[in-house]
Parts: C-alpha cells; structure tokens; sequence
C-alpha cells in the first residue's frame, strides 16, 4: 500500500477538507489496495451516519421541453429529434400513488426548463401531493428560477430542491452552455435556495468535455462554501443529438473515486449512486454505495414516457414499471448488506 495515499486518507477523513495537491493525488494515484482502503473510509463515515441504510427517492420525469440549449443535454432545445412530452397533474399524482403503494416517502419532480409549468401550476402540483401524502417529502429539480419563485414554491410545501452547478469555474461552464447562461446566476440560485430554507443539492458531471482537474477541486472549494445537503454526481454520457454526441464518456473508476472524497469531506451529505453510474457500468449503483454514497433514485415515471426522457444515451430502466424497478434496486442494496431505509430520508440536520 502507497503510504501517501494512505496518509491523506486518513488526515481526510480526521479534518474533512483537502488541498489540491491531495485531491490530485488521490484522484490520479493508487492501487487496487489503496482504493479499497479508501473506499473502506467512506463506507466507514457512512455507516457511522445512515447505520448501512439507503434512501430511495421515486423519480417522476414529468416534461421533457427544455428553453435551455445546454450543450450535453439530449432534451436541449434545439433538439429537434426528441419526442416531446408533459404528464398532467393527474399523471403525476398517480405515480406518487403508485410510489407510496410500494413503499417510496420521498418524490423528485424533474422537467427541463418548461415555461408551461408557471409558478403557480408547480404550486398546485406540490399541494396536491402534499395533501394526498402528507408524510412524504416532495423535492424539486426544475432549473433556474428566481428567488421569488423559490420562495413560493417552498412556501407550497416544497422541502428539497436539487440544481446541479455543472461546474464552478465560468470558464468551463462558457464551454458547455450557450452564451445566455451564466455559472454565477446558477451558483446564486443555490445559494437562495438554501436561505429560503431548502434541503439544496448541486452536483457536476464528471468528465464533461474541457473538464480539468483544477475545475473539479474548484466544484469541492465551492461546495465546501456552499455546505449542501445533497450532491449529485455521475459520469459524463454523451448523446447522440448533441454536439457532444463524439466526446468521449466520463470515467468510472473517478466517479468512484470522488464520490469517496465526497462522503469524507461531507459526512453527512445525501450523496446518491446515480442511474447515470449504472448506465456506465452495471454494478455502478452498488459500487457507488459502496464507495460512500446512500441514495437511490429509481424512476416512477409512466413506463411510456421512460425513453423520452433522455438526456444522454443508454439510459437503464425505460422499460420497467415502478415496482419492478423498485424491487431490483431493493435487491441489489440487500446483496451488497445494506437496508432500504422506510423513513423520508431528510439530511441528518432536518430530523
């Protein structure tokens, strides 16, 4: 075993913070012994939180129209190929039915940025659910919006919010989205998320195009002064309509490897082994627990809107109904000896 690795490790997970030139040498060194012993922390840090249970999270993908062009996104909206759709306020209730049916006590309504779905239509979706599930949290991934919006939103009984920042540094956002974004706006809406009284999640993709390693570690200096609640992480996948369809995809092996460091520097942080980790690799969810992380998101979306919702090719699961989704991941938390959780699943700050 690499004494140096070992060494940072430890004074990781001791301190919970991390300067550049350790994060680049546990990003890019060691081997397979000195991962393990890496991976062992993470778990270790984990268990100490969540005591080995996972949290599922039922994903409701309720409108795939975008006003963004984000460069990697395969519902951006020049994207003329994609088979556009919106579920009603109905559609969404129903799967939230079918979700608490077996066994889900928190729904993530996620769209691309759909001006059909005005403040006051989201408003209306959260009471609804709210008051059909009065014991179950509802979490929003709907974009940038203002602070007021927000404000409302919450005030309609939203309790998390997820927005990832894609990447801190302006100079590598300019390079993934067009010129009518800004990584500053988005940063603040984070921020206002938060103030407003939000669980808040942000999160990069890991190996986007122009991503350098300097970029990641300026995401963790921003998180660190951010102090999220979640943190959303997974490989960069490329998708065939975009102008990244050529790129090559983000690494495993340092998805992995930052979800560790992660869960060292965030100990209490609600860190899920994303759908994308599983599309590149087919026991990416279960090596992603077992590197530190403790949420999954399983799809409770209409089976026949599933493969309309992509944004990045491959995607696992668009022809499964919910509850055998739900039962496959149930299964493969219990193989690897960790529990499904049957609480909410709130950051530790919020029980």
């Amino acid at each position: 075993m690499d004494n140096g690795f070992k060494n940072i490790v430890d004074e990781l997970k001791n301190t919970q913070s991390i300067t550049k030139e350790q994060f680049v040498y546990i990003l890019e060194r060691g081997d397979k012994d000195d991962l393990e012993y890496l991976y062992a922390a993470a778990r270790e840090v984990s268990e100490k939180v969540f005591h080995k249970e996972v949290y599922l999270r039922g994903l409701i993908e309720f409108s795939n129209y975008c006003k963004n062009d984000c460069y990697y996104c395969g519902i951006r909206c020049s994207n003329r190929k994609a088979d556009r759709y919106r579920l009603t306020e109905e559609e969404i209730l129903s799967c939230c039915d079918i979700g608490e049916k077996i066994g889900f006590k928190t729904f993530v309504l996620q769209s691309g940025e759909d001006p059909y779905f005005t403040d006051d239509r989201i408003c209306d979706i959260v009471r609804a659910i709210k008051k059909a599930h009065p014991d179950c949290a509802v979490t929003l991934s709907i974009g940038e919006k203002t602070k007021e919006s927000y404000k409302k939103y919450y005030d309609a009984g939203a309790d998390r919010y997820l927005l990832r920042h894609e990447t801190a540094n302006e100079e590598h956002y300019s390079k993934l989205h067009p010129e009518s974004m800004s990584g500053a706006y988005r940063k603040q809406c984070l921020f206002d998320l938060k103030e407003i009284g939000f669980q808040v999640g942000c999160g990069i993709m890991v190996g986007t195009p122009h991503q350098t390693v300097d970029n990641i570690y300026e995401d963790i200096v921003f998180m660190q002064e951010l102090q999220p609640h979640m943190i959303g992480i997974g490989p960069f996948i490329p998708h065939q309509d975009t102008p990244f369809k050529d790129e090559p995809e983000g690494s495993v092996d340092r998805t992995l490897r930052l979800l560790a460091i992660l869960r060292l520097l965030f100990p209490k942080v609600l860190l899920p082994a994303t759908t994308a980790l599983g599309t590149a690799d087919a026991l990416g969810r279960e090596k992603g627990i077992l590197a530190g992380a403790n949420v999954m998101m399983p799809n409770l979306s209409p089976s026949n809107v599933r493969d309309k919702y992509l944004l990045y090719d491959g995607k696992i699961c668009t022809g499964e109904e919910a509850a055998e989704c739900n039962a496959c991941l149930r299964g493969r938390v219990s193989r690897i000896g960790f529990t499904v959780a049957d609480s909410r699943g709130d950051h530790p700050d919020f029980v």
